[in-house]
């Protein structure tokens, strides 16, 4: 599908962003499983996290997501891969997450250390299928999920679109429905590996969320909190009143925004403690 001018001009207008190394973290640009990334390395990382960043599948890239990476990294004593995956419409489902695999199996196969997967907004929707996708194969999971705000039901039906149509500044239906058009072009919006909130998720691993009690996705991350736990999974779902979707990525100054990334190193310090595989 070509690309319509105007996600043409809105891509062009977002300022492109410079990874910065700082005196904790080191930020590259890498090649990862034949896919490009950025990668921020802390000193002495406890575990690797193969994180997808939002975007509504159309937008976003690895270096704009890297100063939320340094972040987590610096927090979790994790080394965060994040994924440059490739976008729709140019790259319609499955591409962003056969990106996604292949750079979650080079990670695993480049280190003995637990690896995690993690995302926001369609990047955690991303993540949630790449672990949905390694259960329904058999393969090897990662130790645990870290999702902020994740879009996980691209049917665009949950009551939340209404109930916070008022309140989300960032999101709402008719840009949900665009940009699952443009992602899916034609393909089923409840596909399991496109929408893993109709995956069979018995056997997930723990799972960490947060989501703004204003945005509309409120009800993807109640609805996946409720599945995990029917599956008989860990998850800890984080509701914060009063904000924004994936507040975290974008106001890293506000105090709930420092608590989340403070939970997300409490979390990949208890889970990259528990005996198992990687």
């Amino acid at each position: 599908m070509p690309t319509p001018a105007d996600l043409r001009d809105l891509r062009a207008s977002i300022p492109l962003a410079t990874p910065t190394s700082t005196p904790t973290v080191e930020v590259t640009a890498e090649t990862v499983g034949g896919v490009p990334c950025v990668v921020c390395q802390p000193k002495d990382p406890l575990a690797s996290l193969v994180y997808l960043h939002g975007g509504g599948f159309r937008l976003g890239s690895a270096s704009g997501s890297a100063e939320f990476g340094v972040r987590l990294a610096d927090a979790a004593r994790i080394r965060v891969v994040i994924v440059d995956y490739a976008l729709a419409p140019e790259h319609p489902f499955p591409a962003g997450l056969h990106d996604a695999l292949l750079v979650f199996d080079a990670v695993r196969a480049a280190s003995s250390q637990p690896v995690l997967v993690g995302g926001d907004s369609a990047g955690g929707g991303l993540a949630t299928s790449l672990v949905a996708a390694a259960l329904a194969a058999h393969r090897p999971l990662p130790r645990g999920i870290a999702l902020f705000s994740p879009w996980v039901d691209l049917t665009v039906t949950a009551r939340s679109y209404n109930s916070r149509a008022n309140t989300d500044l960032m999101f709402s239906a008719a840009r949900a429905t665009e940009a699952a058009q443009l992602y899916l072009q034609g393909w089923d919006p409840r596909d399991p590996m496109a929408s893993p909130l109709f995956a069979d998720l018995h056997g997930f691993p723990p799972a960490l969320l947060f989501v703004g009690s204003e945005e509309v996705l409120l009800d993807d991350s109640l609805t996946l909190a409720h599945a995990l736990a029917q599956a008989s999974s860990t998850v800890t779902l984080h509701v914060v009143a009063g904000m924004q979707h994936v507040w975290p990525t974008i106001q890293p100054d506000l105090p709930e925004s420092e608590a989340a990334v403070r939970r997300v190193g409490a979390f990949v310090t208890q889970v990259t403690r528990r005996e198992g595989s990687t």
